[in-house]
């Protein structure tokens, strides 16, 4: 279907607001509740008859239509309203792409605190766990978003600043060179969180950092001011094509995203709320990946923890990262 556009221009603003104006007006609106729809369509500059919106081929739709945009915050809605929402989203991804698709909000499990645990002398640089990541959390290839970047380093150096992400050798691990992947450390003190003016990413309880993909006003302070570059946000609308569409979906994590959202790794809690594993650490080949509950003293991760000399990635900031690294 073509994008229909309103071709009355006496209802479009003589002059557009600026970006800051944008990011400003949103953030009154999210947080006072106080502007019209009608009014803030007009400043956003579109007219009264662009509120239907095309639908896309592949998953995600091509912008949020006006009842997802000014939906309530996530933690305001009412089981009732989840359900109505989740059902009108996959037949809307049925509709656009004939995949039959699930929804679920699976919660926090009580005394659960996850984290990561990553051998740096197994990791062979492959980046598998890329790949298994982006097919899990349905992230595009055109244009390419992935939430683990593996960084490519001197071995002897932990200079990350001088690593890189952009290596391409027909074989891997290269001699002389040791691999660290990076992807979101579910920090305990996140300045991501702090820095979104809309309060549309959060940590939950067990330690998980989330996105409210509706509430989120793509300001982008939180990519910013993560020192771990792991938000990702989509300047195009993301497009995945329907035979590659994970069909599991979760409301917080791989369910469809919109054009100008962030998003994040959130450690797949579509399967660990469950008591499955991140899909990066099934798809990593030599078992460097650790994953599992703080919380338990008899975890492997805690013994990890307790016997190995585990470090985090730059510890000066604070950010108490739920990542830990570690050499066998």
């Amino acid at each position: 279907m073509a994008n229909t556009t309103d071709t009355n221009t006496s209802t479009l603003p003589s002059t557009l607001p600026s970006p800051e104006e944008r990011v400003e007006k949103l953030v009154e609106t999210r947080l006072k509740k106080t502007e019209s729809r009608r009014n803030f369509l007009k400043l956003m500059g579109v007219g009264a008859g662009t509120a239907s919106v095309a639908a896309a081929t592949g998953c995600g739709s091509s912008a949020p239509t006006s009842e997802e945009f000014f939906r309530q915050h996530y933690k305001k809605l009412t089981d009732a309203d989840k359900q109505r929402i989740f059902k009108r989203i996959e037949d809307e991804t049925f509709a656009r792409t004939g995949i039959t698709t699930h929804i679920a909000d699976p919660p926090p499990l009580d005394g659960v605190e996850f984290a990561y645990a990553l051998n740096l002398s197994l990791c062979n640089g492959s980046r598998r766990c890329v790949e298994a990541c982006a097919r899990e959390n349905n992230l595009p290839d055109d244009p390419e978003i992935r939430y683990i970047r593996v960084m490519e380093m001197e071995a002897g150096s932990l200079d990350f600043e001088e690593a890189t992400a952009d290596y391409n050798h027909e074989r891997v691990p290269v001699k002389d060179k040791f691999y660290m992947p990076v992807q979101c450390h579910q920090c305990d003190n996140p300045p991501c969180t702090k820095a979104c003016p809309v309060e549309a990413t959060w940590k939950e309880r067990d330690g998980i950092v989330v996105v409210d993909y509706n509430w989120c006003i793509g300001c982008r302070f939180c990519v910013v001011a993560c020192p771990y570059f792991a938000r990702r946000f989509n300047f195009t609308q993301p497009q995945v094509p329907p035979h590659a569409i994970n069909p599991t979906q979760s409301y917080l994590s791989n369910r469809p995203r919109f054009k100008g959202v962030v998003e994040k790794c959130t450690f797949c809690l579509h399967r660990t709320r469950v008591g499955r594993l991140p899909a990066c650490l099934e798809a990593c080949p030599t078992g460097a990946r650790k994953f599992g509950n703080l919380n338990d003293p008899n975890s492997e991760l805690r013994t990890i923890i307790s016997t190995k000399r585990v470090f985090v990635l730059k510890e000066d900031l604070a950010t108490l990262p739920r990542f830990y690294y570690f050499f066998a």
